[in-house]
């Protein structure tokens, strides 16, 4: 693989990465809970981004 195909790669999974955040920062989880989950995403961005995906707290659009 291409250095240029690694740079997007990377480049995707941090978009990914900084999205995910974003959402956990507009979740009504508690100021722990979302300490926690943007810990997990930025310190492991492929696995944390993962888990995030199917466990991790989403934000509340009703309001």
């Amino acid at each position: 693989m291409g250095s240029f195909m690694k740079f997007i790669i990377g480049l995707i999974i941090f978009a990914l990465d900084v999205w995910a955040i974003a959402m956990i920062i507009n979740s009504n989880a508690e100021t722990s809970t979302k300490i926690l989950w943007i810990a997990l995403v930025a310190f492991l961005p492929v696995l944390g981004l993962i888990i995030w995906w199917f466990a991790g707290p989403k934000p509340n659009y009703s309001a």
